[in-house]
């Protein structure tokens, strides 16, 4: 479950990176030159990252340890520096607030348009990020199950893009945004949205499918 989850947090780089450029590591690194983890403690992924990419990078057992080598994890730890006799002062440690936005407050249905109230829902979220030191800002886009595979994918990234060019129209530094797009991947509706025509009551039931969420990851 674990290898399931980290696989689905493969995230697509939309700037460089903040403290070094996506070909030199294949981690999202924020501007204390650590990697940036989501809420619940995952490393974020750059479009880089393969396993042999990760084995390679100094953060890759820290990462994705229960994906690689046993051995290449225990050269690394052998080969680390002994810890200093006095510890440094640790760094506030970032910590995640996932906001999800329906699709529907910031889209018409089947567009990747801003509507007034989705960039009314934007604002607030910019007003929270001024709030905190802000490393990076994820924005994942999804779509319910309504068209093709290939479509909604499309549209999921449009959507995500759609997000980060508005928060950077309101001053969010471009290189602090990730985006990425699931298409119909990941609906939480389940089972309970019956039918596959699209009918007026099966687009409204699968509305929460339609959706964007967003983490802003950083210190108080």
């Amino acid at each position: 479950m674990n290898i399931v989850k980290k696989s689905l947090l493969v995230a697509l780089l939309a700037g460089v990176g903040v403290a070094a450029t996506a070909q030199e590591r294949v981690y999202a690194i924020d501007s204390r030159d650590v990697v940036a983890k989501s809420g619940t403690g995952l490393c974020w992924r750059t479009g880089y990252w393969t396993p042999a990419a990760a084995a390679a990078d100094s953060a890759g057992c820290e990462c994705d340890k229960d994906l690689l080598p046993k051995e290449a994890c225990e050269a690394k730890a052998a080969a680390a520096p002994a810890a200093p006799g006095a510890a440094p002062t640790a760094a506030p440690k970032p910590t995640g607030e996932k906001i999800t936005v329906a699709a529907d407050a910031l889209f018409d249905f089947d567009k990747a348009v801003l509507r007034p109230e989705g960039k009314a829902a934007l604002d607030e979220l910019v007003a929270k990020a001024g709030a905190i030191n802000l490393e990076v800002i994820l924005a994942v886009g999804h779509t319910d199950r309504i068209g093709s595979a290939a479509y909604n994918q499309k549209l999921s990234e449009r959507r995500a893009a759609a997000v980060k060019e508005y928060l950077v129209s309101k001053g969010v530094e471009a290189n602090r945004v990730y985006t990425e797009g699931k298409g119909k991947t990941q609906p939480v509706t389940g089972d309970k949205c019956k039918g596959n025509a699209k009918t007026k009551a099966l687009i409204e039931c699968l509305q929460p499918d339609r959706r964007v969420d967003i983490e802003l990851i950083g210190t108080k």
